[in-house]
This record gives structure tokens, C-alpha cells and sequence, in this order.
């Protein structure tokens, strides 16, 4: 295997080219791919060519493919995607105003000149889709996962990890699972849950860490949870938010999120009550398809009303996969997309989050949450910690995690800090071992990524526009701390900015730059397996989805355009996408 600072090589030498464009291609999901493939997803432009044996799957992608050219609707739809290709390649050379005020770069540097233009040619969006890409299969480069198919495909380590780096995922993985108990305990190196709290361990809410669901009727609802905030109310608190020095105000008395659990001698704050309405849709072929649209509350408050101020927005849990490769992608890159004034007229405005970083208090790009509240990996694992399970890091060393000063009970619960271990409840080798672990759960590979329907659909997910904010391609930086995760070609589908959804999925809580109407792209690769490995098909930020089509048609605000181009699609053609969805 070629060294990863040289994953762009000027020519692939020394190593057999393989079957790329259809890798785990098989009905059933099992991968074909070889375990060194990852190392071959370079830069080049050049394209491999398919070996002996897989014309088969190339005739029928280009028959697909020549069959979709004859609908009606083919020259209009090519012409957009001309004008947004050509709109792609201006961002690699476009200023970017909203990183001049907090100081964050413009450029690459980790690249010489050659190279940079080499990355905006492989990164530019594909206008043949006769076939697949070369090493689009392998969808999060050199460290993609082409185990078999299986619940747990989002629990493999990177493909690339050195073997003397494995025993740090594992460790990790063992403590992603720990269950923590309340404090005074016997096991002192797991006590100190919560006071109050809504998991007791990481994997509690990220099954199989995969995506969380809502309770749908059921007395749990660990893998979901209601953040509580309100918005600045005077002229210091908006400077404050404006400087990324807070990106919201706690509810007074029940704080950050809700706690519908508490240790022993301690009630918990309340449950989570959900009602839906349904609402019928009418596409453009005459179909109707049912939406619900929830209704929050807090029932049972133990101590109290909320503050009239404060707004209740569900969360469900994330994906783990591919946070590593996703806090690679160099800021410049991320930010040549964002257009917050919408100066091209395209109606697609994406801000970036500028947040504070744990620890070393410095502005930062956020890019993980649903609202792009934290810049890094270990960010997202420490406010976790602190607010979900009520256990302090070094990144947050308060002990009673959330409770605030109106809990005075909670504040008076013993701690789990034993100061033979450090000076928090989860010291600092804890959390790094989490964090890397994080860092390091694999994307799987792509599921008949060349067949025609998969093809058709990519097309169409295109030309639709859907890419103007599910940004296909990335590479990450050279000179990443891990090496694993250097100058990788991969494909997340977003552009980790924050973009106005329209009111059909406005939560009305500002959570930093993020208005109550804006939302982080989330990134789509894996989404296809989410019921393998989750048990269920609900998507967007609190379920409410019930499927890829229903979360599709929630779109509102900047993406209402592409909502409506699906929306008027035949059916066959809004399969086709969907199918495309499922591949990824």
C-alpha cells in the first residue's frame, strides 16, 4: 500500500487496477472490493479502466442512462446543471466574507498550486453518469469500510488504521459503551452519572452507532432528547453571541436540554410528550403522500414552569461514521460554498457557524450538530458527556453537569471525582480514547453505486439541485494529525453550512450564528443502511420523517426548489432517486 501523504499521485504505478464502479455491487450488499482499494483514491482525473467481466454492469448503466436522456425534460435539466458546475468552479477562487471577521482562512495551505487545481478538478460535480465515478464506490476514500453488510456496519474501525493504532479504537469503543453509575459506588472508576441526565452511556442513544429515533409511543426516549435555550436579551448577551463567545442562554431552571432522568434521591426533570398531525401532499403525478407534523411538551416539570422565554427543540441522534474525515475537510473548502448574502441569485444562501473551540477558546467553523454548534470531534464528545450522561472532562469540568442553581438538590448530589484519577469524573485519557474512536468508525462502502437505477437517480438528484447544498465531493487536508484521514477523496453529500429550511422544520432556537430556521447540512453518506443498523427509517432532526421520500418533502426555505423539482417528478424518476439515496 502506497504511503497516505501520496494518495494524489501524478500516476497510479505498482498496483493492479481494480473493478472501482462497482464495488459491493451485489443485491444482497456483500462487498467485491479488495482491502487495499481505499489506497488508490486518489486526485487523478484519469479514469481506471473497468477490468474484464464488468462491461455488463457498464452497458446497462449506459442503457439506463440513454433511455432517462429521451424524457422531455433532459435539455433544460442539463442546462442547469451546466450553470451550477460552472457556479462550483467560480467558489474555488471566491472570497470569503463571513471568515474575515473571525479570522479563519481563505485558502488551503496545505497544498502547492498544482495540487489545488488538481482537487477543484476531481472535486468539480460530475455531468456523466453513464457509469460511476472512478472510486465513488469507496465513498469515504482509503478508509472505507467493505465489510459484508450487518447491523453493525457503522461500528468498523478506518480501513487504513495502523494495527498498533487498533487497540486505541478498541479501548475506546469499550468506553463508548460503559455504563456510568451514580456516585458514591463500589466501581469508583464509573461513578459520577449524571445528578441529572438522559443516557448512561454513549451507545445508549447512538445504537449501534447509528441514528436515534423518537419513542413512537414507548416509555424511552434515550436516543432523543429536547434542547432548552433562549435567545440574547440585551445588547451585551447579542455581543456575546456575536463573538462566539455563547451560542445560547439556558432555560434558568432546567438548563441546557431536558433530563428526563435522574440517580437515586433525585426526581428528573420531566418526560417529553409528542403529538402528530398528519398532512396530506399531492405531487405532481396526482400521488399523496402523508406528513406528520409534531407538537412538543414537557409534562410532569419537576421543578417548575419554564421560563417563557425559552424555546424546546427535539434533537434525535446522529450517525457516527466518518467524524474523523468530516473535521479533515479544510475550513477554505467548506467556506468557498457559503454564500450567506446569496450574491449569485440562486436562492441557496449557506452561512457557516463560527463557534469557540473547547479548548483553546479560539473561533473556529463549526461542523457537527445539528446546528453546527461544535468545531471538532472531541467538542461534540465533551458536550455529550457533560449534558447527556452528566459526566465532566477536562474540556468541562463541572460535575453536576446541567443542573443549574435553582436545582439546589442536584447541586448537593456527590460527584464521581476521585482525585487519584484526575480531577474530572472522565479524565483526560478518557476522553481522547473516546474521541478517537469517534474519529475512527468507518463509512461503509457504496451498494450498487454502477448499476442503471442507481445512475438515474444520481442524475436526477443533481439536476434537481440538490447538490447546491448535499455538496458530493471533498478531499481532506495533507497535513491532517492523523494519518489515516490524510488527503482523502471522499463523498459526504453536504456542505456542512447552515441553510434556512423554511417553517415546516423551524424549531425558533437560535443556536449561535444559526437562526430557529437554519440547519446544518447533514451528510448523507450511510443513510441508505439506516435501518440495518438503527431498526428503523426515520430521518431529519426529530424523526418526524418516516421515510426518505417524507424527509424530501419536509424541505422548505432554500431548498424548496429542489422539493419541487421532486415533487413534479414521474414516479419512476422519484424511485430512481430514492434508489440513489438508498446506494449511498
Amino acid at each position: 500500500m502506497p504511503s497516505i501523504a501520496s494518495l494524489i499521485p501524478v500516476l497510479v504505478t505498482g498496483i493492479q487496477q481494480r473493478r472501482v464502479g462497482a464495488v459491493n455491487d451485489s443485491v444482497k450488499g456483500e462487498s467485491s472490493a479488495p482491502k487495499d482499494l481505499g489506497a488508490l483514491d486518489s486526485c487523478d482525473v484519469p479514469r481506471a479502466k473497468p477490468e474484464e467481466g464488468n462491461e455488463g454492469a457498464e452497458r446497462e448503466a449506459r442503457a439506463g442512462t440513454v433511455e432517462f436522456a429521451a424524457r422531455d425534460h433532459r435539455l433544460l435539466s442539463k442546462l442547469r446543471l451546466s450553470i451550477r458546475i460552472a457556479a462550483f468552479a467560480a467558489l474555488a477562487a471566491a472570497p470569503v466574507s463571513i471568515a474575515a471577521g473571525f479570522d479563519l482562512p481563505t485558502k488551503r495551505t496545505d497544498l502547492s498550486e498544482a495540487d489545488l487545481q488538481r482537487v477543484a478538478d476531481v472535486t468539480r460535480p460530475t455531468t456523466d453518469f453513464s457509469k460511476a465515478e472512478q472510486y465513488e464506490a469507496m465513498q469515504a476514500g482509503a478508509t472505507t469500510s467493505i465489510d459484508p453488510v450487518t447491523e453493525d456496519s457503522f461500528s468498523h474501525i478506518s480501513a487504513n488504521i495502523p494495527f498498533e493504532e487498533e487497540q486505541n479504537f478498541k479501548l475506546g469503543n469499550a468506553l463508548f459503551r460503559k455504563l456510568w453509575v451514580s456516585a458514591p459506588s463500589s466501581t469508583q472508576a464509573s461513578d459520577g452519572l449524571g445528578p441529572l441526565f438522559n443516557a448512561r452511556s454513549c451507545m445508549s442513544c447512538h445504537v449501534n452507532d447509528g441514528r436515534g429515533r423518537p419513542p413512537e409511543g414507548g416509555p424511552s426516549a434515550t436516543s432523543m432528547l429536547l434542547r432548552l435555550s433562549r435567545a440574547a436579551r440585551t445588547p451585551e448577551e447579542e455581543e456575546a453571541v456575536a463573538r462566539a463567545d455563547v451560542v445560547n442562554f439556558p432555560d434558568p431552571v432546567y438548563g441546557h436540554q431536558l433530563q428526563d432522568l435522574a440517580v437515586p434521591g433525585l426526581a428528573a426533570e420531566g418526560k417529553m410528550a409528542i403529538s402528530y398531525h398528519e398532512e396530506r401532499v399531492t405531487l405532481g403525478d396526482g400521488e399523496t403522500v402523508s406528513l406528520r407534523r409534531p407538537s412538543y411538551a414537557i409534562v410532569n416539570p419537576a421543578y417548575g414552569p419554564l421560563d417563557p422565554a425559552t424555546t424546546i427543540s427535539p434533537r434525535v441522534a446522529s450517525a457516527m461514521i466518518g467524524l474523523g474525515l468530516i473535521e479533515a475537510i479544510p475550513e477554505a473548502d467548506i467556506l468557498a460554498h457559503a454564500d450567506p448574502d446569496d450574491g449569485d441569485g440562486d436562492g441557496i444562501s449557506g452561512k457557516a457557524a463560527i463557534v469557540r473551540d473547547h479548548r483553546s477558546g479560539k473561533t473556529a467553523l463549526g461542523r457537527f450538530g445539528w446546528k453546527a454548534q461544535n468545531a471538532t470531534v472531541r467538542d461534540q464528545s465533551a458536550d455529550a458527556f457533560a449534558n447527556d450522561i452528566g459526566i465532566s472532562t477536562p474540556d468541562q469540568p463541572n460535575a453536576q453537569g446541567d443542573c443549574t442553581k435553582a436545582e439546589e438538590k442536584c447541586r448537593d448530589m456527590p460527584t464521581g471525582v476521585q482525585k487519584r484519577l484526575g480531577a474530572e469524573e472522565a479524565p483526560g485519557p478518557i476522553l481522547d480514547l473516546v474521541t478517537f474512536y469517534s474519529e475512527n468508525l468507518a463509512v461503509p462502502s457504496r451498494r450498487k453505486a454502477s448499476f442503471a437505477e442507481t445512475l438515474r437517480g444520481k442524475q436526477i438528484f443533481y439536476e434537481s439541485g440538490c447538490i447546491s447544498c448535499h455538496v458530493p465531493k471533498f478531499v481532506t487536508r495533507r497535513d491532517t494529525p492523523d494519518r489515516a484521514q490524510s488527503f482523502q477523496l471522499i463523498w459526504p453529500y453536504s456542505d456542512f453550512l447552515l441553510h434556512d429550511m423554511g417553517d415546516g422544520l423551524a424549531d425558533g432556537q437560535q443556536v449561535g450564528l444559526a437562526s430557529g430556521r437554519e440547519w446544518r447540512t447533514p451528510p448523507l453518506w450511510g443513510i441508505g443502511l439506516t435501518r440495518t443498523v438503527s431498526g428503523h427509517s426515520f430521518f431529519l432532526h426529530d424523526g418526524r420523517a418516516r421515510s426518505l421520500t417524507e424527509a424530501i418533502l419536509w424541505h422548505g426555505g432554500e431548498a424548496e426548489k429542489a422539493r419541487n423539482a421532486f415533487s413534479s417528478l414521474p414516479k419512476d424518476d422519484r424511485a430512481a432517486l430514492i434508489t440513489f439515496l438508498e446506494s449511498l
